[in-house]
């Protein structure tokens, strides 16, 4: 499973490079100061996704859930139950930050370029990487939809706000992907001492088509979440996750048990 969830990573972290390249290339790889100013920030909301974000998925980990001894929050990602209302929450917040639409439809809806500085404040930029530390322990809240919608709510131009929540998608994968590799590892060598050795061959093939997928998966999502974004329908965006998170919640308490 770990193999398969670092392939799935690498093949989504390609899809944004590919998809956003040529923008960011524009605006944040403009000059040498630009690229500066965009450092910081990303730096500043990694810091704060790691702050928030670790200490969560430890207490979840050790006391709020299992409350004996270690597991891992990665055992919480089956539970509709928990899936349901996480997907409510940042429905929740996509839904606010749609109703403020027809400010945001009164801006440029061209992306010409404007410096970073002025048009992403650094606590604009820590108050996004805090909300995307709350994401990552749960399923079902959006890390890209609370982190673009956040910053659509602080101030942030919707196109702005997308390109810097998929650049800290980017620097946020690569950690992830090694943690997983070293998980793969230990895990290997594990069965290996005790006199029965893993395999990888046929979960590496399964790994380069998942990543082939995953990479294919992501554009099209990418191109889709582009579309409702830049068209004016986040609300409908937002509505669609409360639609999916009811419709988990009843079929978790009427057909699941």
């Amino acid at each position: 499973m770990s193999l398969l969830l670092v392939m799935l990573h690498t093949g989504t972290m390609f899809s944004v490079i590919v998809y956003f390249w040529k923008r960011w290339k524009q605006t944040y790889f403009r000059s040498s100061e630009e690229f500066g100013q965009i450092f910081l920030r990303v730096f500043i909301a990694t810091l704060l996704t790691g702050a928030v974000g670790y200490p969560l998925k430890h207490y979840i980990e050790t006391e709020f859930v299992f409350g004996r001894g270690k597991q891992t929050v990665e055992q919480l990602f089956g539970r509709l139950d928990l899936i349901a209302p996480a997907l409510f929450c940042g429905g929740l917040l996509s839904c606010i930050a749609g109703l403020f639409e027809p400010i945001y439809r009164r801006q440029q809806k061209t992306f010409e370029y404007v410096q970073v500085s002025k048009e992403l404040s650094a606590w604009q930029a820590a108050v996004i990487g805090a909300v995307q530390g709350l994401s990552l322990p749960f399923r079902g809240f959006s890390r890209s939809g609370s982190t673009i919608s956040t910053g659509m709510l602080i101030g942030v131009k919707r196109k702005q706000a997308e390109s810097f929540s998929f650049a800290l998608a980017v620097v946020l994968t690569p950690p992830v992907v090694v943690y997983e590799i070293l998980r793969l590892v230990k895990t290997t060598q594990k069965a290996a001492l005790s006199g029965t050795p893993v395999s990888l061959s046929g979960p590496l093939v399964l790994g380069v088509l998942g990543m082939s997928l995953s990479f294919l998966s992501g554009l099209g999502a990418l191109r889709w979440l582009e579309k409702w974004l830049e068209g004016g329908m986040w609300l409908l965006f937002g509505t669609y996750c409360l639609f999916m998170s009811g419709a988990i919640y009843f079929i978790k308490t009427n057909y699941l048990y």
